[in-house]
């Protein structure tokens, strides 16, 4: 009995690398492929029907050759073979339906027995149809099989045991008959074990191969959540960089044409206020798309709150009467932080422009309370009242969920809302003075309870 090169189940697979690798991202394991195997056993992987040719050969060709050289007289040499070739054929089919084959296999040896006067290496046969159902079947079909198959034959030597039997004239003996059945036992057992060690081997390997499998499914999952979330935050910045320049940019344009016949110096200072924010965006904007081209590229400093006086000049320029409040409060050495207070300042000011034309105040205020950074910026509203709603002016609400998508990150809110007859945005960004108080790898979830829209 042999397992060398035995396939793993009815059905096929090409052959396997004899090493294991990794699989790429995107790809998973296979069994055939988890199997260190040499070059033989890898040839009867990927050929099943060799390996069945090797198997039938093994019974039917000394089966044969003892029929043809037999010395026995009188024993029907045609018959013999005939009945062996019937055998080989069935055990051919041992993958397809190795239960029946076995106990096919067991009634044809019982027939050989009895017309012949010999097991003519049955006994062989059965052991080899017991193997595949050991392999290839639970335990709970294939030990039932192999008791039928051994009763089936056993039954048969036991009962025409007062024949002459092997030598004619020399009728078998007890013993002789407990031999023949000890034998045929022998091999079922042996069978047995080797075929339900293989089938138990394949079916670790099989939950090995589907865990590492779940494991290389987390990792490309993981992969292609933290590739969202870089998107994320670079549409993000793009968002916020477009839409505060812009916002910026018209208005200065608005107010130089205004001024231009009035007060040339201010239509002047507000033209090279506009070019200067239009070269400012370009390099931010050539800056996030290099970083889309380039991993390696060396990156600029983010705006932090450093820069939240300039920030508010800018706005000052284009004609937003700011008021700012605690401006200048030292903020947590978090440089995440300090870009997520700038952008919402930033963002909230722009919403501001757009939405709040002529408006006679928007206050800025910044503070810190036990432990948050809290951030507030109010409107008084738009000069002259419209019957259009603030949501009517074209924004699509992207602004104020990248604002809350940020505060999500430090487990934060973002509150946005009517406030008198102007707007209100007030962010709260928990920070305990040594580390987050959450991260996120993929695009963030908004926590805000404010409706209001932005740009």
């Amino acid at each position: 009995m042999s397992t060398t090169g035995d396939a793993s189940g009815p059905t096929t697979a090409p052959a396997a690398s004899p090493v294991v690798a990794a699989p790429a991202p995107g790809t998973l394991f296979t069994l055939q492929g988890a199997q260190r195997a040499g070059w033989l056993r890898r040839f009867f992987l990927g050929h099943p029907g060799a390996m069945d040719a090797v198997v039938v050969a093994w019974f039917t060709v000394p089966s044969l050759l003892a029929a043809a050289f037999d010395p026995t007289p009188g024993r029907p040499v045609a018959l013999t073979v005939v009945l062996v070739l019937a055998g080989g054929a069935v055990l051919a089919a041992r993958r397809r339906a190795p239960a029946a084959v076995a106990i096919a296999l067991a009634l044809l040896g019982s027939l050989t027995m009895v017309l012949t006067d010999a097991l003519t290496g049955f006994d062989l046969a059965l052991a080899l149809g017991l193997y595949a159902v050991a392999s290839l079947r639970p335990g709970r079909v294939a030990w039932p099989v192999a008791g039928a198959g051994v009763g089936i034959m056993a039954i048969t030597i036991l009962a025409i045991g007062d024949r002459e039997v092997l030598v004619p004239g020399a009728p078998l003996s007890p013993q002789g008959r407990v031999a023949e059945v000890t034998g045929i036992l022998v091999f079922a057992l042996a069978a047995m074990a080797i075929g339900t060690s293989v089938r138990n081997r394949r079916v670790h390997l099989a939950d090995l191969v589907e865990r590492a499998n779940a494991v290389a499914r987390e990792r490309d999952r993981q992969a292609q959540l933290a590739l969202a979330g870089e998107r994320t935050r670079i549409a993000r910045e793009m968002h916020d960089v477009v839409a505060h320049s812009l916002s910026v940019m018209i208005a200065l344009a608005d107010g130089a044409s205004a001024a231009l016949e009035r007060s040339p110096d201010r239509s002047r200072a507000a033209l090279d206020e506009l070019s200067e924010t239009g070269r400012s965006a370009l390099a931010d904007m050539r800056r996030i798309l290099g970083v889309l081209k380039d991993v390696d590229a060396p990156l600029e400093p983010q705006p932090g709150a450093v820069d939240l006086g300039a920030l508010v000049e800018r706005f000052r320029t284009a004609g937003l009467p700011v008021r700012t409040t605690g401006l200048g409060t030292p903020l947590p050495p978090d440089a995440g932080l300090q870009l997520a207070v700038f952008r919402i300042v930033q963002e909230s000011l722009t919403n501001a422009l757009r939405h709040a034309p002529g408006t006679d105040r928007v206050d800025v205020s910044l503070c810190r309370e036990e432990g948050d950074v809290v951030v507030e910026v109010i409107d008084a509203g738009p000069a002259v009242a419209s019957d259009a709603s603030r949501a009517d002016t074209g924004g699509a609400g992207q602004g104020l969920i990248g604002m809350r998508e940020r505060a999500a990150v430090y487990g934060g809110r973002v509150e946005a809302g009517p406030h008198g007859a102007g707007w209100r945005v007030r962010a709260c960004l928990p920070w305990d003075g040594a580390s987050r108080a959450s991260t996120t790898t993929g695009p963030g979830v908004p926590t805000g309870t404010g409706t209001g829209t932005g740009t």
